[in-house]
């Protein structure tokens, strides 16, 4: 195992680009923070002030092109990330990619082929570095629900006042971003199930909806998006265990988060959100008593946990030589379901995975 900290370099500046730079200053004991990009010159040079970086890069080639790097964050807008990806892997640098993954399931797949045995992970993970998320994990462990049927996974959120700033461009951007909500939200719900059950789920078929923002409510999005802020999809997989998702953002509806796995013995209802009252709970059953709650955790989620948790496991994949929580392999699977939710979506037919 390799003691010497990792020369980390960070591509994009903003806000999420910082909190990866922030988790790294906090542990030197596994990052050298080597390197920082931006397009944008002035967010390059303020995070290269803020962690006291020397390398300071406006393109993103001259910083793959510093030796001291010896793996980077992808923390920009999806489109181009694969190249800079492939770019990366050319010059055996280790990447961890924020989400999602990619534009598509293909090109993760190129991803995988350029990968040449380093490092490849995925921030869609984030989810499962909640406490809660550990909680259910050893519950499932344990066999507490039985042979699982159903998974469900929802989240609400209502509509607010206009926003005061105009919204990032590439959040609800196809040629930016894929898409909308599912690309997401959607990559989280499902690296969140899928991990939960060990990848082994087999996926078979998917059945999705896909709605725009409500008609008048346009100013709460950037001029020129097209992604979508609702999606349902229905995924079947196989031996019959079925996953329901669904999304809203923008809403005129009532809040709600929340995650349920239903099996034949029990089921878990939790959320799976930060800095909100949370709670882990088990319900049984008695052929006499019937249904018993039992709640088997609560409390409040920190969020420093769940944006420091990617690209800390990033690091120990690296040094350690572990497989990353979400690797390429598995952002794969995730992009095949939401390419198939978009496909039945556009078809208004299920589609055969």
């Amino acid at each position: 195992m390799r003691t010497k900290p990792l020369g980390l370099g960070v591509i994009g500046c903003g806000v999420i680009g910082q909190r990866h730079m922030q988790a790294a200053a906090e542990r030197p004991d596994l990052f050298r923070l080597a390197a920082v990009a931006d397009l944008r010159a002035q967010a390059a040079a303020e995070a290269g002030r803020a962690f006291n970086v020397d390398a300071v890069y406006t393109d993103a080639s001259s910083l793959l092109e510093d030796r001291r790097v010896e793996a980077v964050v992808l923390a920009m807008p999806t489109a181009g990330r694969a190249e800079l990806a492939i770019e990366a892997f050319s010059r055996g640098k280790h990447v961890l990619l924020e989400k999602p993954a990619a534009m598509s399931a293909q090109e993760v797949q190129r991803l995988i082929d350029a990968q040449q045995g380093l490092v490849g992970a995925c921030c869609s993970s984030r989810l499962r570095f909640l406490r809660c998320v550990g909680v259910v994990e050893d519950l499932l462990r344990k066999g507490e629900l039985g042979e699982i049927r159903a998974i469900r996974s929802r989240g609400v959120f209502p509509i607010g006042p206009t926003p005061q700033h105009e919204p990032p461009a590439w959040r609800l951007s196809r040629s930016l971003n894929g898409g909308g909500l599912a690309m997401n939200w959607g990559c989280y719900d499902l690296d969140l199930i899928l991990g939960l059950t060990g990848w082994r789920l087999k996926p078979q078929a998917v059945m999705a909806r896909q709605w725009a923002i409500s008609p008048g409510f346009e100013s709460h999005v950037a001029r020129g998006s097209d992604g979508e802020t609702h999606f349902i999809a229905l995924i079947g997989c196989q031996g019959g265990l079925t996953i329901s998702l669904e999304r809203i953002e923008l809403a005129p509806a009532h809040g709600e988060t929340v995650c349920e796995i239903i099996g034949t013995k029990g089921s878990l209802r939790f959320k799976a959100i930060t800095d909100m009252p949370n709670e882990v709970t088990l319900y049984t059953a008695d052929p006499v008593k019937g249904t018993i709650a039992r709640a088997c955790w609560s409390g409040v989620e920190d969020d420093q946990p769940h944006h420091r948790g990617p690209v800390q496991d990033f690091a120990a994949a690296v040094l350690e030589g572990k497989a990353p929580k979400t690797g390429l392999k598995q952002a794969l699977a995730i992009h095949q379901i939401i390419d198939a939710m978009y496909e039945s979506a556009r078809a208004c037919s299920s589609v055969v995975l």
